[in-house]
């Protein structure tokens, strides 16, 4: 696996984007990897190298990059109680508009990359990144798969752009792996059996899978308030599982 930072222009700015690719040579699978509140930080690029290992090229996009008031370092080392109010700030300086552009450059690039030389392309997210996964797999129709882990705030809408997520899955054009916590606030086990209803009504191919005795963010080893463990080592193969099945098995045939 190898490991670097990259970077594209969206809408005249610089958007830095890490980047892993497998050390196995031949073309692979591409997954961007949308990052949670706390940025591309530590998690998100260990999820990347993870990917990488497990043969996928994985590319994350810092999508904090319109936003000037560059406050994570400041956060990093505060309490959860602390850090989250702070972080929220940035979260409501988001709009859906300049993400899907934001994705959509990520997802062209892993398109037309050496590694991925025309492979499948999929998707996942943590946290607000879970709620752009399900976004993305209504807006793009190159995803071809998408994993959305513990997805926040899925129900509204960022800038007041068009309808939030949820309001799109008749759009959503590929299949959907969902992780949840049974003791999440955001989402809430009410609001994932809404999207749930939503899948099966439009006749959406998707699977979900909710853990008891775990809240959100439990996938996010840096954090020792909400990691959970056996939640995220069960889940984790899933994901892989899933992304084998919809993005390896249906590689288009070179030659």
């Amino acid at each position: 696996m190898a490991s670097s930072w990259t970077s594209l222009e969206v809408d005249n700015n610089t958007m830095d984007v890490y980047l892993s690719t497998p050390t196995a040579g031949g073309a692979a699978p591409g997954v961007v990897v949308i990052q949670h509140a706390g940025g591309v930080d530590t998690f998100i690029q260990t999820i990347c190298d993870r990917l990488a290992a497990d043969g996928y090229v994985a590319a994350a996009p810092n999508l904090f990059h319109r936003q000037k008031d560059n406050i994570l370092a400041e956060v990093r080392d505060l309490s959860p109680g602390e850090r989250l109010p702070k972080l929220m700030t940035k979260l409501a300086q988001f709009k859906d508009s300049e993400v899907i552009r934001d994705v959509d450059a990520v997802v062209e690039m892993l398109g037309g990359h050496e590694a991925v030389a025309g492979q499948s392309i999929g998707i996942t997210g943590f946290c607000m990144g879970g709620r752009v996964a399900y976004l993305m797999a209504a807006k793009n129709s190159n995803i071809a798969a998408a994993g959305v882990f513990y997805g926040a705030m899925l129900t509204g809408s960022w800038g007041d752009e068009g309808p939030p997520p949820m309001d799109l899955t008749a759009d959503v054009g590929c299949p959907v792996i969902g992780f949840f916590g049974n003791d999440d606030a955001n989402p809430t086990p009410a609001v994932v059996a809404q999207l749930d209803a939503a899948l099966t009504e439009h006749g959406k191919e998707h699977v979900f899978h909710a853990y008891d005795g775990t809240g959100h963010a439990f996938m996010d080893f840096s954090n020792t308030v909400t990691y959970r463990e056996n939640s995220a080592a069960d889940a984790w193969p899933k994901l892989v599982t899933f992304f084998d099945e919809k993005l390896k098995a249906t590689a288009p045939t070179k030659g």
